[in-house]
């Protein structure tokens, strides 16, 4: 479902990191995570696009290569010139700098696949709806305190199957509500489900692409130095006494 249009306030964004599947879980990465970025449509406009432009035309002839964290840890691609050390460390030290200063909303949900399984076995629910679930849990507070009422939603299309099936799983939370919060809190809701593949270069899901990661890393091993996701947590959601990050179990 594309909205068509440009009248909300804001804006979110969501990648993914890990797998979502329970039937094989990697020992060394047993973590499924969301990262939803919410930002003001204006700021976007005319402070985050132009940044994140600047960035790519400063190491790239264009603004076209997508700024993909995968790629960038192992220096695939077109950040194959990442394998020489001063240009690693240069390049990353700009990437920092612009995820700190970029004005966003930060919402991460993880879920621990290994604990989920031997928790609740056959019982357990899909790692996706949980985090999607608890993802959303959070986003209407930040709605309802911001006294807003439309949030579109824009995700990275991931292939006709799964994406059918976060699309039911979303309108399902949007029209039937949660454990913790009732339906009718999210019918008074407008938000509109969008899928983008990643050629479609949007640079909303490339910033929430790189909170995802170091925050992965730091739920599975959080005594660990891990300066990225000390600089982006710094834009987690707090609230009211409400916490835009969540693992679980």
């Amino acid at each position: 479902m594309n909205n068509i249009g440009g009248t909300s306030k804001y804006i979110a964004f969501i990648d993914e990191c890990g797998d979502h599947s329970l039937d094989k879980v990697d020992r060394d990465f047993p973590l499924f995570l969301l990262a939803a970025v919410i930002v003001e449509r204006q700021t976007y406009t005319e402070t985050i696009i132009p940044a994140v432009g600047r960035l790519k035309l400063r190491y790239w002839n264009h603004e076209g290569v997508n700024l993909h964290s995968r790629d960038i840890r192992k220096a695939l691609g077109a950040f194959a010139f990442l394998q020489v050390p001063a240009k690693r460390t240069q390049f990353l030290g700009e990437v920092s700098t612009m995820m700190e200063t970029l004005p966003y909303t930060l919402f991460v949900s993880a879920v621990r696949k290994d604990r989920l399984s031997e928790r609740y076995g056959q019982k357990a629910k899909n790692p996706y709806d949980l985090a999607l679930v608890f993802t959303m849990e959070r986003v209407i507070h930040f709605l309802e305190t911001s006294k807003q009422a439309e949030l579109p939603v824009v995700v990275e299309a991931r292939g006709s199957n799964e994406d059918k099936e976060l699309e039911r799983v979303f309108y399902t939370i949007m029209s039937a509500g949660t454990f913790y919060i009732p339906a009718d809190r999210f019918k008074a809701l407008s938000c509109p489900l969008v899928f983008r593949r990643k050629p479609d270069n949007i640079a909303g899901v490339q910033l929430a692409d790189l909170c995802a990661y170091p925050c992965a890393r730091h739920v599975l091993d959080p005594g660990h130095a891990n300066p990225p996701y000390d600089i982006v947590y710094k834009h987690v959601y707090e609230r009211g006494g409400v916490n835009g990050w969540k693992v679980f179990p």
